[in-house]
């Protein structure tokens, strides 16, 4: 498993498709459960990753909408349809999975809450990226500057390579025009890496990590739109408490 740091002020990090135990076409660190592979593989995969994490890590069940799940010490899984898991508790570790879509990873220096969240096309045009800041701040419990609130957007289909029909390229852009994009042939795209950096920064974050790498480009990460019947790579957050300072490598 070749891990890449997020750049985060607690443990987080991203995985690629590397170092586990599925076999074709899921090979080999695949995180889901959902995409026909060997249930037991999966489970030994999430064991590989819980253990570079240093806890259990609870790993979200997409819907591509807005729903948010608030994680617990020793919480029952599987975890409910969420495409945001919070959890405020020191141990707790979160994870996004995704083949194309963002994961993205807040962390909030007042209250020392994490966020997983699973940003694809349409979570970005119904507010998914809102729904996990709300979802932040209600755990503050009191007011704070959104200046400590930083966040991690992982390894992402590009916006040369996300083509769309121009109707959907418009819809989406009509909320978040950071989100509108043409592909290397000049076809209607739409750039969710961009468009999910442009709306954290409006909404006030400290500091946005963004990875330069296109799931679709690089052959290292699962990829839907190329492969179509594939795995699922992560992103990884340990909660670490209130008030956690300082980079854990």
């Amino acid at each position: 498993m070749t891990v890449g740091d997020a750049g985060l002020p607690v443990r987080a990090f991203f995985t690629d498709c590397s170092g586990g135990v599925s076999l074709p076409p899921f090979d080999s660190l695949n995180l889901a459960d959902h995409v026909g592979d060997d249930p037991q593989a999966v489970l030994r995969n999430r064991k590989i990753v819980s253990e570079r994490a240093g806890a259990t890590v609870a790993f979200l069940r997409a819907d591509h909408g807005i729903a948010v799940a608030h994680v617990r010490a020793n919480a029952r899984l599987p975890l409910p349809l969420a495409d945001v898991l919070v959890a405020s508790e020191s141990g707790v570790a979160l994870g996004a999975i995704g083949a194309d879509c963002a994961p993205v990873l807040i962390h909030d220096a007042a209250s020392g809450a994490v966020a997983a969240v699973h940003c694809g096309r349409e979570g970005l045009y119904l507010g998914v990226i809102d729904a996990a800041v709300a979802a932040i701040i209600d755990l503050r419990g009191r007011n704070a500057d959104s200046g400590l609130l930083t966040a991690s957007i992982g390894p992402t289909i590009c916006g040369r390579c996300y083509q769309v029909p121009a109707e959907m390229r418009e819809r989406v852009a009509g909320r978040h025009r950071a989100a509108r994009s043409t592909t290397r042939r000049g076809a209607p795209a739409l750039d969710l890496p961009r468009a999910i950096e442009s709306r954290l920064a409006e909404l006030g974050f400290g500091e946005v990590v963004r990875s330069d790498i296109c799931t679709m480009e690089d052959e290292r990460y699962f990829s839907h739109r190329r492969d179509g019947l594939t795995g699922r790579h992560a992103g990884v957050i340990v909660c670490a408490g209130p008030r956690t300072v300082g980079h854990i490598a």
